[in-house]
């Protein structure tokens, strides 16, 4: 357990390089290369840690507010974005000692989520509004507008090879889009898992808080008011797995799938076992493809059509 002696609001992981053995490294040992996480917190400070020792290697210093949500470049360069209720968006540098490279201002509400495909080409960001905004991580443009849900979008997430992206909603429902074209491909609906439960009240206790897909793209997992962290099949419409905890803001899941954790309103990280999957060659192949081709380089190839439906995630 790490003590952040703040409301836990977001986390990432990431893996922090190896030290060679002229540099001097407070987190690692010299050759071996070690996993961090970064922990958002209430009084709008970012704490990354060591995993292992829990050791704390920095405390990023500049949100005015709740820091929501956390995204870790996949490339392993370091530059960490940050999602506020300040309404601003900010990149940090953690391989120039932390240093703030750019602020991204244009939300109107609070800004609850942010997460960076896996290829590094699109940033999408949620803020309390009924849209989710997805932008270049190259020029920091809006790309695209994403509607459909009912309500808040606070949470979401891109699959590993880019394809797809998830968002959920207060109106209990993740949305799978496809990013390049921005069509919906699938709504999964959060509906209570005892129906003798009284749901009536003004407050939706099935209100989504954050969503995110395993590292092998064929799960994904949700934290809801109604005390679940349920795991979805991404092509089955139901849970496959439930577990009970309360207090539940956000998830996330182990770089190298097994585990997920999840931080908690009484500031806390709890660590999950999830269900492990042996992919098969079909989503391997489709995996690889999708990791260095967009969906309208997919739609020009001169393959037949079913083929490019799988390969554009259109056959669940």
């Amino acid at each position: 357990t790490l003590e952040c002696g703040q409301i836990v609001w977001g986390l990432a992981f990431s893996a922090w390089p190896a030290a060679g053995a002229g540099e001097t490294d407070p987190a690692c040992a010299v050759g071996l290369p070690c996993l961090i996480l970064a922990t958002g917190l209430n009084d709008g400070q970012i704490k990354v840690w060591e995993v292992q020792t829990g050791h704390l290697l920095f405390s990023l210093l500049g949100h005015q507010d709740v820091v929501r949500d956390l995204s870790f470049a996949p490339n392993g360069s370091l530059i960490l974005v940050s999602a506020s209720r300040d309404k601003t968006l900010r990149v940090w540098d953690l391989s120039r000692d932390g240093r703030q490279v750019q602020v991204l201002s244009g939300h109107v509400q609070w800004v609850y989520c942010c997460s960076i495909s896996p290829d590094c080409s699109m940033l999408c960001s949620v803020a309390g509004e009924k849209s989710a905004l997805l932008w270049s991580m190259r020029s920091y443009t809006l790309i695209r507008r994403l509607e459909g849900h009912q309500s808040s979008v606070v949470s979401c997430d891109f699959s590993p090879d880019s394809a797809l992206l998830v968002t959920a909603s207060y109106d209990a429902c993740v949305i799978m889009w496809d990013p390049y074209t921005g069509e919906q491909l699938r709504t999964l609906r959060h509906v209570p898992l005892h129906s003798a439960l009284d749901y009536s009240s003004e407050v939706h206790t099935s209100s989504l808080r954050s969503v995110c897909f395993s590292p092998e793209g064929l799960y994904l997992a949700t934290v809801a008011d109604d005390r679940l962290l349920r795991i979805w099949a991404l092509e089955l419409r139901s849970p496959v797995a439930f577990a009970p905890m309360t207090n539940g803001l956000c998830c996330m899941y182990f770089p190298h799938g097994g585990f997920i954790a999840t931080g908690t309103r009484d500031g806390h990280v709890q660590f999950w076992t999830a269900p492990r999957v042996l992919s098969s060659l079909k989503h391997l192949c489709r995996k690889a493809l999708r990791t260095f081709l967009t969906t309208y380089q997919v739609l020009a190839l001169p393959i037949p059509r079913k083929l490019k439906e799988f390969l554009t995630y259109r056959t669940f």
